[in-house]
C-alpha cells in the first residue's frame, strides 16, 4: 500500500504560480512512476504530466507544456507539480497518483494509488 496526501493549492490570479507537493508513505516511494491528474466540475479526469521512478524522464499534456513542471525527491518521498502562467482554465481538483507499472501510462485506470485531491482555483 502507498498514501498519498497532496498540499499546496488555493487560489491564484491567471499569469500566477503554484507549487504541488505530494508526500507519499507506505512502500518504497523510488518504486512508482508518479504523475499528476486533474478533474474539473463535470469532467473526466485527465492526465496532466507524470514522472518516470528515477526522475529521468518526463511527460506532459498538451495544455501545459512549457508551463508546468513535475519533478521528485526520491530520498524525501515526494513530488512535486510547478506550474506557471496558470489559466483560468487550469481551475480543477488535482490528484497525485502513482503506479509500479514499468511503463510510460497516462491512462487512469493504471494508477493504483490516489492521494484525497487538492483545489486550484485559477481567477482575478
Amino acid at each position: 500500500q502507498v498514501q498519498l496526501v497532496e498540499s499546496g493549492g488555493g487560489l491564484v490570479q491567471p499569469g500566477g504560480s503554484l507549487k504541488l507537493s505530494c508526500a507519499a508513505s507506505g512502500r518504497t516511494f523510488s518504486e512508482f512512476q508518479m504523475a499528476w491528474f486533474r478533474q474539473a466540475p463535470g469532467k473526466e479526469r485527465d492526465f496532466v504530466i507524470s514522472i518516470s521512478r528515477s526522475g529521468g524522464n518526463t511527460y506532459y499534456a498538451d495544455s501545459v507544456k512549457g508551463r508546468f513542471t513535475i519533478s521528485r525527491d526520491n530520498p524525501k518521498n515526494t513530488v512535486y507539480l510547478q506550474m506557471n502562467s496558470l489559466k483560468p482554465e487550469d481551475t480543477a481538483v488535482y490528484y497525485c497518483a502513482a503506479t509500479s507499472r514499468r511503463w510510460a501510462t497516462r491512462s487512469v485506470s493504471e494508477f493504483d494509488y490516489w492521494g484525497q485531491g487538492t483545489q486550484v482555483t485559477v481567477s482575478s
